[in-house]
């Protein structure tokens, strides 16, 4: 799991410290969520630069990215869904956990 949040850090490079209903949190920076109806969740800002928490992933399944045929199949379904740039949308999120 480190090897995935340092990757998040170097690729977005855009992690700062933010409050969200009154407690400091890393903000682009995805975190495990157990327990939870999600497997992820990221703390962002959007447009208006509220904090919100985008949750998403199944926690029923695992990200198979290094098989190369899921990984395609995936990231072909995934880029007609809206969000893929919108940083507050799951799918931008889950497609950055593929490498899409």
């Amino acid at each position: 799991m480190t090897v995935i949040i340092e990757f998040f850090v170097n690729v977005i490079g855009d992690v700062g410290v933010a409050t969200y209903q009154g407690k400091k949190v890393s903000l682009n920076k995805p975190f495990r969520t157990p327990k939870e109806k999600k497997k992820f969740a990221v703390y962002v800002k959007n447009d208006k630069g509220n904090v919100i928490k985008v949750r998403f992933g199944d926690p029923k399944m695992s990200i198979k990215s290094g098989q190369p045929d899921r990984k395609k199949s995936y990231c072909a379904r995934s880029g007609g869904i809206k969000g893929k740039s919108d940083r507050t949308s799951a799918n931008y999120w889950s497609r950055k956990m593929w490498n899409c």
